[in-house]
């Protein structure tokens, strides 16, 4: 029997997820973060097996052969995955985060009904544009991809548990620790 639970967080690119989530980790330290293996290469600062599992699509594919991974999906041309094997290992020590997407988050859901999901939006659909335009490391193709698919995005956060805005980081941050600890007391 696992000891933690399980937190499924999603949102659109650029809506500020990293930043939420770094807010969190550092708010609950006994938190467990579950690394999602991906076929895109590194962005600046991002360090292998911390922030992801970069992998090439032939490893990719090796796993999904395996069945290696809780969920996995295709976007922007590349290849997400959540390793199941480390997600079951993280949850005997706690909780555990899973940052994906929601076509991987109702996955997950299939297999594991007693996962909280988690919704995070920005303010206006303007600020999600002005935010992935702003880190200025995503050639203009890639955002209008983006754009594209954060509408659908955004229309699935009916299917969360909770919907959280972020339209500023520590109070969005505070209010996904809310949530935690709510399961504390379960």
């Amino acid at each position: 029997m696992a000891k933690g639970k399980l937190f499924i967080i999603s949102g659109a690119s650029g809506v500020g997820k990293s930043t939420v989530l770094k807010k969190v980790m550092d708010g609950r330290p006994d938190l467990q973060f579950s690394v999602s293996a991906t076929t895109r290469a590194a962005r600046p600062g991002e360090q292998e097996g911390v922030h992801y599992y970069f992998v090439t699509h032939e490893q990719f594919q090796k796993m999904i052969a395996e069945d290696a991974f809780l969920e996995y999906d295709a976007h922007n041309k590349n290849y997400y995955g959540t390793p199941a094997q480390q997600v079951e290992d993280k949850l005997q020590k706690g909780h555990v985060i899973l940052d994906i997407e929601p076509v991987g988050a109702f996955n997950v859901q299939k297999k594991r009904p007693d996962a909280t999901l988690i919704f995070i939006e920005a303010p206006s659909w303007e600020e999600l544009e002005r935010r992935l335009r702003g880190r200025g490391d995503t050639a203009e193709d890639q955002i209008a991809m983006r754009l594209e698919r954060a509408k659908w995005e955004m229309e699935q956060k009916e299917k969360y548990h909770y919907v959280v805005v972020n339209d500023q980081a520590q109070a969005c941050a505070d209010q996904i620790l809310h949530i935690i600890a709510q399961a504390d007391m379960e």
